[in-house]
C-alpha cells in the first residue's frame, strides 16, 4: 500500500503539468484561496461581494450610511468526468511508472485537456444573457471588424481592459497576420493573450457522451444544436472556473481481483460558469447556421 501511495504523490505534479501544457483554457482558472469546499463533495463555496454607490455628504449628518454585503454562494460542480485504465503487471513488470507516464499524459493532452476546453466554452456561450453573435468572417478585414465589435462592446460595457483574452481559430487568426497592417496589429495588442483554438474544441454547445453503452469511446462532439464559433473574449474575472484534480487512483496487481494488471483511474471534477452580474465579460462570435 505504501509503494502505490508513492506512486500517487509522484504522479500528481506530472498530471497538473501535463494540463496546463495542454488545456487552453488553464488561463483562466480562478484563484484556489476565492473558494472553500462545500458541505458536498460536489461543491463550492464562492464569495460575492455587493456595494452599494454614493450618495450625498450633508454637512450636519455627514456620511450617507452604506452597506458591504458579502455573502457565501454554494455552487455545484458541473464538470465531473473519469476513466478507469489498466495495464498488465508483465508489460510494466519492474515500476509503473514508464505505463502510466506516457498513459497519463497522452490521455490528458489528447482526450482530457480537448474535452475541458470544449466544455468551458460550450458552458459560457450557454449561459442565460450570453448570446453568440452569427457571423460569416472570410477575410482579415471582416475578421478585424468583428474583434473590434467586440472589444468596443466590452469597452461600453466598462469591463477592465486587463486580463481580457481572445481565443479564436487559427485560421481566422492567420488571416489577420496575413494582413500585416497597423490596425491588425492593433486590435491584437487590445488582448493579455490570445489563444489559437482549433475548431475540433470551439463550439457553441458540445455533447458529451457517456463511455458505456454504445458510447464506449466517451469523449466528446459537436450538439445538434451546436455552432462552430469563430472566436471568443473572456475576461478572466467574469467566469467562475475552479478546477478540482483529484489524485490518481492506483491500484496495485495483488489489490485486483480481476487481473493480474496495474488499474489507473483518472477523475475530474470542476466547475465552468459566468457570474451574473459580469456577463458582459464574455462575447462569443459563431458562424452563420
Amino acid at each position: 500500500m505504501a509503494n502505490t501511495i508513492a506512486l500517487a504523490q509522484k504522479f500528481i505534479p506530472m498530471l497538473d503539468e501535463v494540463y496546463q501544457a495542454a488545456c487552453l483554457t488553464a488561463v483562466l482558472d480562478g484563484a484556489e484561496e476565492l473558494v472553500q469546499q462545500g458541505a458536498n463533495a460536489n461543491e463550492l463555496i464562492v464569495p460575492m461581494l455587493q456595494l452599494q454607490g454614493l450618495g450625498d455628504y450633508d454637512r450636519n449628518t455627514g456620511y450617507a450610511a452604506g452597506d458591504v454585503t458579502l455573502t457565501n454562494e454554494t455552487v455545484k460542480c458541473n464538470f465531473d468526468r473519469g476513466r478507469m485504465f489498466s495495464v498488465d503487471n508483465m508489460d510494466n513488470e519492474e515500476t509503473a511508472g514508464v505505463a502510466f507516464g506516457h498513459l497519463a499524459g497522452e490521455f490528458i493532452r489528447t482526450k482530457v485537456a480537448p474535452e475541458l476546453d470544449a466544455f468551458r466554452f460550450a458552458s459560457y456561450c450557454s449561459k442565460e444573457g450570453v448570446t453568440p453573435v452569427e457571423e460569416t468572417l472570410d477575410d482579415g478585414a471582416k475578421v478585424i471588424a468583428a474583434l473590434r465589435k467586440a472589444v468596443i462592446a466590452m469597452d461600453e460595457a466598462e469591463v477592465p481592459a486587463e486580463e481580457r483574452y481572445l481565443f479564436i481559430t487559427p485560421t481566422l487568426y492567420g488571416m489577420v497576420e496575413d494582413m500585416e497592417t497597423t490596425s491588425s496589429r492593433q486590435v491584437l495588442g487590445r488582448f493579455a493573450g490570445v489563444m489559437q483554438v482549433p475548431h475540433t474544441r470551439f463550439y457553441t454547445a458540445i455533447q458529451q457522451k457517456t463511455g458505456r453503452d454504445g458510447e464506449t469511446d466517451g469523449g466528446f462532439a459537436k450538439a445538434a444544436e451546436g455552432k462552430q464559433l469563430n472566436f471568443m473574449v473572456i475576461h478572466k474575472a467574469a467566469v467562475m472556473q475552479f478546477e478540482k484534480h483529484v489524485a490518481p487512483k492506483i491500484i496495485a496487481p495483488d489489490q485486483n481481483p480481476d487481473a493480474d494488471a496495474w488499474k489507473f483511474g483518472y477523475r475530474n471534477v470542476g466547475i465552468a460558469d459566468v457570474y451574473q452580474n459580469k456577463l458582459a465579460g464574455v462575447y462569443a462570435s459563431c458562424q452563420t447556421a
